[in-house]
């Protein structure tokens, strides 16, 4: 799953590309004396910083079992995951449209940022309350590149190389839709699918694609990675996947 703590263009060298290695399946919790880490913020951003490290590494997906102090797990869908940074990050917005365009970092950055605090609700069941997220709304990106009249859908795109993610044009165009920079007040680290991820904040985790490189304009909605394994592709909270989860906004 391509969730938290849970998730380009080639530049110079040519994208890595991980291995699929399907869906982390939890086996259990394991206690990490929570109280102490919740009451240490260094220790909890410490733990969260060598849990992420360690499941990029872990073919076995064990990490994934892990809480950090923040709540979240992390997850990939491929084995590894290269590291992008402002200097080689680069993010494609093409298909039906006008003008197609590539963002570095610095682009994005310059452009008008928006910040929402909402709760984070995974289809796996756990939850991390008022978390903020900043970035730039993607109704702003599709504007600027000019959507044609047959355009009825977004498909995303992600530089693991396997992940992949879509929305009806009119959920790419709410206002609660980010091309996310920054989480929990902080720059994305890679972990937490930076330095820039989709933020889908009324759908469930796995719609927040991380590591995202590429925004494809299309005419139908094209099932992304785990809707092609069975989830469902409108993944409101509490209204889709069977599971009746609060409302995350």
């Amino acid at each position: 799953m391509n969730e938290d703590v849970h998730q380009g263009v080639n530049d110079e060298h040519p994208e890595e590309r991980g291995t699929p290695i399907g869906r982390r399946v939890f086996l259990g919790t394991l206690a990490l004396g929570a109280a102490g880490v919740v009451a240490a913020p260094p220790l909890q951003r410490g733990l969260e910083a060598f849990l992420g490290g360690a499941a990029d590494k872990d073919p076995t997906g064990l990490t994934g079992l892990l809480p950090n102090g923040g709540g979240f797990r992390y997850y990939s869908v491929a084995s590894s995951v290269p590291r992008k940074n402002a200097g080689s990050y680069r993010l494609t917005v093409d298909g039906l449209v006008a003008r197609p365009t590539t963002y570095t970092l610095d682009a994005l950055k310059a452009l008008p940022q928006t910040r929402l605090v909402r709760d984070v609700q995974c289809v796996t069941g756990w939850r991390v309350p008022d978390t903020p997220f900043e970035g730039v709304r993607l109704s702003r990106i599709l504007d600027a590149a000019r959507v044609r009249p047959t355009a009825k859908a977004v498909r995303f795109t992600c530089f693991d190389g396997t992940y992949t993610e879509s929305l009806t044009l009119d959920q790419a165009r709410r206002a609660d839709v980010l091309v996310a920079l920054r989480m929990q007040d902080k720059d994305l680290g890679h972990s937490h699918g930076g330095p820039v991820r989709l933020y889908v904040a009324p759908m469930y985790f796995y719609k927040s694609a991380k590591w995202l490189s590429g925004i494809t304009v299309t005419d139908e909605v094209r099932p992304g990675y785990w809707e092609e394994r069975g989830y469902d592709i409108d993944a409101w909270v509490g209204r889709s996947n069977g599971r009746d989860d609060d409302p995350t906004s």
